[in-house]
């Protein structure tokens, strides 16, 4: 299934068809988006076909964030796309997500369960394995790091409540969100030691003076928020 429908404005249909010599001219910022992708297409190739193929794919994903999304295989399958220009497309891609959190400039800010969802699915639904995660927010809710808990298999009976907080202690976080992605069933529904843990960790939290804002479960294109379905509450 395919992102929203993602229109070309007229501007992105570039005359000139050679988008390599007009960000040598230009610079970068003054690029469309068909354009840039064009420049990641064009594996050896110099026809205006490319930058049509660009157009097409930026379309049919509903642009950068389908994109991201896209599986790695139905790309390389893609006519006129294959191996090669999957890597170039997905390696790109990651380049500005890690941009985004090591920069210098703000860090993302966190204003729902939808903002870690979209910041995480794609990362980490390329794992094999169980991983949690706890996002570390500053006052503000920005984004400060995002540090591995565990990692294989994780039995939330058997995590150490202590462990899950111990970087965000050590960093001074203000507030923390708990993700956990499970690769082997993709069903995000959360179960009994799920709940139990996400309980634990409030109560943590309170001690700590760090607040546990959300407790996130991620499955295959999916994910429930603990806090949205009022499950983070002792009394629950």
């Amino acid at each position: 299934m395919h992102a929203a429908p993602y229109h070309l404005r007229l501007k992105e249909l570039p005359p000139d068809p050679q988008p390599p010599d007009r960000l040598r001219d230009s610079g970068p910022a003054a690029l469309s988006d068909a354009e840039l992708l064009a420049i990641l297409l064009r594996v050896g190739e110099a026809d205006t076909s490319v930058l049509q193929l660009a157009q097409q794919l930026l379309v049919e994903h509903g642009g950068w964030a389908g994109l991201q999304r896209a599986d790695y295989a139905e790309l390389c399958r893609r006519h006129g796309v294959g191996g090669a220009k999957t890597a170039a497309i997905k390696a790109a891609l990651e380049i500005g997500r890690r941009l985004l959190m090591t920069g210098t400039g703000e860090r993302p800010q966190i204003r729902s369960p939808a903002d870690v969802a979209s910041l995480l699915m794609v990362e980490m639904s390329h794992l094999d394995q169980s991983h949690l995660r706890t996002v570390l927010l500053d006052a503000r809710n920005h984004v400060m790091a995002i540090p591995t808990i565990h990692i294989e298999s994780v039995n939330s009976a058997a995590i150490r409540v202590g462990e899950v907080f111990k970087e965000a202690v050590r960093r001074n976080a203000a507030a923390m969100i708990v993700v956990h992605y499970h690769p082997a069933s993709g069903d995000p529904t959360p179960s009994l030691e799920d709940i139990l843990l996400t309980r634990h960790l409030v109560e943590a939290g309170n001690l700590l003076d760090i607040d546990l804002l959300d407790y996130l479960i991620l499955g295959h294109g999916r994910y429930v928020s603990m806090r949205e379905r009022g499950l983070d509450s002792p009394s629950t």
